[in-house]
């Protein structure tokens, strides 16, 4: 049988529409395989353990396995690099923390630009910090801590956590928004700053809420203050830094999530919306309130917000506390 030309040119026309349609129908749907979530802190922590409650729920959304893959050190520069050399395809993924806004001020030059390195995706929860004495000690509200410092310049021994940690910085920020003058005390851990405090060798410590919790509810320390805007839900009858007469304060750690920059749009909504529905989720919210997170999910544009305003904040900390960057 002859065929017609006609014949001819509709098959050619349905072979064509069959071909550029392929791709399109064959595309699959993101994820496909294992997703990595950096951390840029070792196992064990607040931030590592909030990483994977969240990425254990994300699993059950996506329906693939979302693996912690911690990269400590360096002021997370090393996680960092890594995730923003890293393919764009949403299987890398960044536990994103103020950490990174600090940084920039600490740091003369960094391997990749924090602002634009990464595509955000949202926030996923705050820690508030709080201000500690022993439980024996002779200050029993915030007020009367900041009396005895502007009667002693100077005098008032002050604990945090490394320089350049947030806690660190909070307590230079301190210092300056309450018009005092304390010696600082940097330590090489939270357990190290707890027992310098019980032992007496600091008045005060500035920590985050989460790990000192434990030793506030034994009765071995006390809280006077939490440095956030509102209170914290696990210590709902201690003040804030601002109820207690340091006007404007107000201090959290965080984290969010990140992929590298160029990550196509619609992976980040897919990713995005996995990890609002793992911060919204009743077991998720309950077990890290118990560590004093506040989980709080956010577009991507409030991420970039939160970074970029962190940047500004943390360097002027950075500048009138004469830290020169490494």
């Amino acid at each position: 049988m002859m065929t017609t030309p006609l014949l001819l040119s509709r098959r050619a026309a349905l072979l064509a529409t069959t071909a550029w349609a392929w791709p399109v129908h064959a595309q699959a749907r993101f994820p496909q395989r294992v997703i990595s979530l950096v951390v840029p802190f070792a196992a064990g922590g607040i931030a590592d353990l909030t990483a994977r409650t969240v990425a254990e729920h994300m699993a059950g959304t996506l329906g693939q396995t979302v693996v912690i893959e911690n990269k400590p050190g360096a002021g997370s520069i090393v996680a960092s690099q890594a995730v923003a050399h890293a393919k764009p395809d949403g299987y890398t993924l960044l536990l994103m923390t103020n950490g990174h806004a600090v940084s920039v001020g600490l740091f003369r030059k960094l391997p990749y630009d924090p602002v634009t390195a990464f595509a955000p995706i949202t926030t996923l929860g705050f820690f508030d910090l709080g201000l500690f004495v022993a439980a024996g000690s002779r200050y029993k509200t915030l007020a009367e801590l900041l009396a005895d410092a502007k009667a002693r310049p100077g005098q008032l021994n002050v604990g945090t956590v490394a320089p350049g940690s947030t806690q660190n910085l909070a307590a230079r920020l301190f210092e300056t928004t309450a018009g005092i003058e304390t010696l600082v005390v940097p330590y090489n851990g939270s357990p190290a700053v707890m027992t310098a405090l019980r032992g007496g060798q600091i008045d005060v410590a500035v920590e985050i809420v989460g790990p000192m919790l434990p030793q506030v509810q034994a009765g071995a320390l006390r809280a006077l203050a939490v440095t956030s805007a509102q209170r914290n839900p696990s210590l709902p009858a201690v003040p804030t830094v601002a109820e207690a007469g340091v006007s404007g304060f107000d201090v959290a750690s965080w984290n969010g999530l990140a992929a590298p920059a160029g990550t196509p749009a619609d992976v980040i909504r897919i990713l995005g919306e996995a990890a609002q529905a793992a911060v919204a989720a009743p077991a998720v919210r309950a077990r890290l309130a118990a560590l004093g997170v506040r989980l709080e999910a956010s577009s991507p544009q409030g991420l970039q917000t939160l970074l970029a305003s962190e940047i500004q904040r943390w360097g002027a900390v950075i500048r009138r506390a004469g830290i020169q960057p490494s």
